[in-house]
């Protein structure tokens, strides 16, 4: 065997060597370890994925909390309704739009992030729809909540239900924010 195809494999080798350290410092600690010593992880988008995760059981300083909220929407009005959640916060909710045989709703269920650009936002269900159900766990601080609109001819009325751990809630209308705080947990 000649001298230069024993040093082929080891060329190889240390080649795979660099290409994959380079991966684990550009891709890996960014997405799933929140480090990003070149700055290449936040460059493209990829920093602090894997952040979005609880556990299965989640004890909370926050006070437990109820709310109950109903919007009128003509056709082609819009409303959105956001609570103020801490990451690892939940919520229990249940909507339904009723008024019409076949209420037709557009609804996107997102998140802004405090201090983050509201243009930013997260959309965690996107879709057309007269009712939904389910919990939701907040991955970072911030406000956390729906976009509903009327796209049937007729007016409808969207009911919401929540149950979790938020200080306060605002309502997004054509009238303007209005926040409602929820001062005493139930008990």
């Amino acid at each position: 065997m000649k001298e230069e195809d024993r040093e082929k494999p080891w060329g190889l080798f240390g080649a795979a060597l660099v290409f994959g350290l380079l991966a684990f410092v550009l891709f890996v600690l960014p997405a799933e370890f929140d480090r990003d010593p070149t700055g290449f992880g936040a460059l493209v988008g990829i920093k602090g994925m894997s952040g979005y995760s609880v556990g299965a059981m989640t004890p909370q300083e926050a006070g437990y909390r109820e709310d109950e909220a109903a919007f009128f929407l003509s056709p082609f009005e819009s409303v959105e309704y956001k609570y103020a959640l801490d990451a690892g916060q939940s919520l229990v909710f249940s909507w339904r739009a009723t008024g019409d045989e076949n209420p037709d709703i557009l609804f996107d269920m997102h998140s802004e992030e405090e201090g983050r650009d509201p243009e930013d936002s997260v959309t965690f269900a996107l879709g057309n729809a007269s009712n939904a159900h389910g919990t939701y766990v907040a991955p970072f601080n911030g406000i956390h909540g729906w976009y509903w609109e009327n796209r049937g001819a007729e007016a409808v009325e969207i009911k919401l239900r929540t149950s979790g751990f938020y200080r306060s809630a605002t309502v997004y209308s054509a009238s303007g924010p209005f926040t409602k705080s929820f001062e005493d947990p139930v008990d």
